[in-house]
């Protein structure tokens, strides 16, 4: 009994030893930088970077939130938001399809498919959107050909583009975790419904989609948090049309012209929106359980 007890002291403090390297990287890359930016945000800027006469006040929040600042934080929620259904309109059916199929080697090459793009950078994709969507890329070459439009179609520095480009690029995020629910589903319980005069609409209302529900909601905030805060493929394809967050807040940050604290309050104010979705997920998440 002795040894037994004194064995679990000895036990948590070599689990607090393996977790020292974890908490460090978390404190030092995650939190200090946060209490960082925190710190920022209620500065004055100055020609000198930060500090003035004044050196705590709120105002930079004021202007994240007024004119044109406000507009970019509307209209990146709108696009985040827009490419996140386009991916679960996409990305729900063809993990569907992928999870349930018989063959193995079908499953198997549908989900090379999903994950190949990976094996490219991201940035050498974006740019490969870039080549697709201009004036002399392939789909309006194809148009030409065919006869449908005069001249080519203006595709780029548009937010359409953006979106094009972020779905492409995040909608593996979406299709790998319903996969993963979809697989374990147990279709036995559609049979069941069927049994009891529900049709295939009712069936996928009331039995498959409740229950694949969760893979959704992963896929949903897998995509749309990233999305909000995309630079590369809003600065290569939307150009001042498709301007979002991550560029608002890289351009503040950079140059001698920049407002350091105006970028941090606006840091901030996507950290919240960010949290906000992460807390909805993890509320849902306890209410289903």
């Amino acid at each position: 009994m002795v040894s037994t007890i004194e064995t679990r002291p000895k036990k948590k403090t070599h689990g607090l030893l393996l977790a020292l390297p974890g908490i460090f990287w978390l404190v030092f890359f995650f939190m200090l930088p946060l209490i960082i930016i925190l710190a920022l945000s209620i500065m004055t800027p100055s020609r000198g970077g930060i500090g003035g006469d004044v050196p705590l006040t709120l105002d930079n929040y004021d202007d994240a939130f007024g004119g044109v600042y406000f507009r970019v934080i509307e209209q990146s929620l709108i696009t985040a938001l827009t490419t996140t259904v386009i991916c679960l309109i996409i990305g729900y059916p063809l993990a569907f399809f992928i999870a349930t199929q018989k063959r193995p080697f079908m499953k198997q090459m549908g989900l090379f498919l999903v994950i190949l793009p990976f094996w490219t950078n991201f940035l050498v994709r974006t740019y490969a959107m870039r080549t697709i969507l201009g004036q002399q890329g392939p789909i309006n070459a194809v148009l030409l050909n065919l006869g449908l439009i005069d001249e080519p179609v203006r595709m780029l520095n548009t937010q359409y583009a953006v979106i094009a480009g972020l779905v492409y690029g995040f909608l593996p995020f979406m299709v790998l975790p319903i996969y993963a629910t979809v697989e374990k589903f147990n279709f036995s319980l559609v049979e069941a419904a069927h049994d009891l005069g529900a049709n295939d609409w009712h069936a996928f209302r009331r039995v498959i989609l409740p229950l694949t529900l969760p893979g959704v909601v992963a896929g949903v905030l897998l995509v749309f948090i990233p999305s909000i805060g995309a630079f590369v493929t809003p600065d290569l394809l939307g150009g001042t049309d498709g301007f979002m967050l991550g560029n608002l807040i890289q351009r503040q940050f950079r140059g001698s012209g920049g407002n350091w604290p105006r970028g941090s309050a606006i840091s901030i104010v996507m950290m919240v929106l960010v949290s906000a979705s992460v807390f909805i997920y993890l509320r849902w998440g306890e209410r289903e359980d």
